[in-house]
C-alpha cells in the first residue's frame, strides 16, 4: 500500500441555494444539490471533486450519484492506484451512463496524483497557461434585468464575454434580450447564445436571421440534435460555429455530430467527462479541426476550479473564454480560499493537485447526509 493506493471513497450530498433561480430552456435551478466526491489513499492523501447532477440532461440525481458511487464505483476502485486511469475507465464503463459521477472520481484521482508528484494538475495535463478568460452565463429574464446583471459582472470582475440563454417561445423574447445587450455595451463585449434545444430548426433560423447584425460568435444547441434533418439544415445555414453540448457528451457522440453535419464546434465540460475523457474529446476535436469551448455545468467553486485547471492546461481551450463564473450566482460555497475573477480572468491553483481545499465547517453546514 502507498500514497497512490485508493483506500476509501466518499460521496457527500450537499445543498447550497442560488441567490436567484437560474432559468433556461431545459429547466430551472434554485439550489445547487450537488455531490462532493472524496478519494482517500492509504497514505492519508485526499482528492476532491464535485458532481453536479442534471436530471433533465443526463438523468442523474443527487441520490443516484451517491448510490452509484457507494454501491458500484467505490468497490471497483478501492485497492487500485490513482494512476490506474485506464483500469478505472474500463471498470466504471461497465455501468452505463452516470457521467458526472464518473467524472468526479476521475478528477479526484488526478488531484491525488498531483499531490503525490508535487505538481499542480494543470501542469500535469499540459501546462499551457495558468489562467483563462472568463465568460458569464445569463439566464432567462427581462432585457433590462439581464443588461443590469451583465453590467454588474463586467464592472466587478472585468468579464466581457457573455453567453445568453435563449430558447423561449416566442423567440422574439430572446432576440430582444440579445439586442438590448448589444445596444447597451456596443462592441465592447462578446455575445453568443445557447438554446438548450428549446427552438425548432425553423425558429432557430428565423432568430439567427433577426440577430444577424448583432455580432454573435457562437450558437449552441438551438434545437434538438434528435431532429436529425432539421439540425443539419440549420447548421448548414448557421453563420457562426454551431456548438454541440448535450448532444456530444463523449468522443463517440462528438464524432457522430461533427461528421454527420449536426455541429461545427464542441463544448468540453469536465463535470461530465473529468480530466481523462475531456482530453479524449479535446484531442478528437483538434483532429477533426473544430473549435472548442470550456462549458459550465452550473458548477460550484470546486467544479469551477476543475474546469479552469483543465482549460488553462491546453492551448486550444484557452482560445475562447471559458464558462467559469456561475458560482457567483450561489449564496455560499465550500472552498476555504474562494475563487477570484480579476480583470476577466480566473487562475488555476499553483499548489500540488487541483488546490481544492475545503472549509470543513461549511461542508458540515450544507451536507445533506447528517
Amino acid at each position: 500500500m502507498s500514497d497512490l493506493t485508493i483506500e476509501r471513497i466518499e460521496a457527500i450530498p450537499f445543498a447550497i441555494p442560488y441567490r436567484k433561480p437560474l432559468r433556461f430552456a431545459s429547466g430551472e435551478v434554485r439550489t445547487a444539490e450537488h455531490v462532493l466526491v472524496r478519494v482517500h489513499t492509504a497514505g492519508g492523501l485526499l482528492g476532491q471533486a464535485e458532481a453536479p447532477p442534471r436530471p433533465y440532461t443526463y438523468g442523474e440525481t443527487q441520490a443516484s450519484i451517491v448510490a452509484v458511487v457507494e454501491q458500484l464505483f467505490a468497490p471497483a476502485m478501492v485497492g487500485t492506484s490513482v494512476l490506474d486511469r485506464e483500469e478505472h475507465r474500463a471498470r466504471l464503463g461497465r455501468t452505463v451512463g452516470n457521467p458526472t459521477a464518473k467524472a468526479a472520481l476521475d478528477m479526484a484521482a488526478w488531484d491525488v496524483a498531483g499531490q503525490v508528484l508535487g505538481q499542480p494538475v494543470h501542469r500535469l495535463l499540459g501546462g499551457y497557461a495558468a489562467s483563462m478568460r472568463v465568460a458569464h452565463m445569463l439566464g432567462f429574464d427581462d432585457p433590462e434585468v439581464m443588461v443590469e446583471e451583465a453590467s454588474r459582472v463586467r464592472e466587478r470582475h472585468g468579464i466581457t464575454t457573455f453567453k445568453v440563454k435563449v430558447g423561449r417561445r416566442p423567440y422574439q423574447l430572446d432576440v430582444a434580450v440579445v439586442r438590448a445587450l448589444r445596444e447597451a455595451f456596443g462592441e465592447d463585449i462578446e455575445l453568443y447564445v445557447d438554446g438548450n434545444r428549446g427552438w425548432t430548426a425553423s425558429e432557430s433560423a428565423r432568430a439567427l436571421a433577426e440577430m444577424a447584425d448583432l455580432g454573435l460568435t457562437l450558437a449552441e444547441e438551438l434545437n434538438p440534435a434528435d431532429d436529425v434533418l432539421g439540425r443539419r439544415w440549420l447548421v448548414e445555414r448557421c453563420p457562426v460555429p454551431f456548438v454541440a453540448d448535450e448532444s456530444a457528451t463523449n468522443p463517440a457522440e462528438v464524432t457522430r455530430e461533427i461528421l454527420g453535419g449536426s455541429a461545427t464546434a464542441v463544448s468540453v465540460k469536465t463535470a461530465r467527462t473529468g480530466f481523462s475523457e475531456s482530453q479524449r474529446v479535446l484531442h478528437l476535436a483538434e483532429g477533426l479541426g473544430v473549435e472548442v469551448v470550456v462549458g459550465n455545468q452550473i458548477d460550484g467553486q470546486v467544479g469551477t476550479l476543475c474546469s479552469v485547471t483543465f482549460g488553462a492546461a491546453h492551448a486550444t481551450t484557452t482560445r475562447r473564454a471559458g464558462e467559469l463564473s456561475n458560482f457567483l450566482d450561489m449564496s455560499d460555497d465550500l472552498l476555504a480560499e474562494p475563487l477570484q475573477i480579476t480583470d476577466g480572468r480566473l487562475a488555476a491553483r499553483t499548489v500540488p493537485g487541483t488546490g481544492a481545499v475545503l472549509d470543513e465547517d461549511k461542508l458540515t453546514r450544507y451536507r445533506q447526509d447528517r
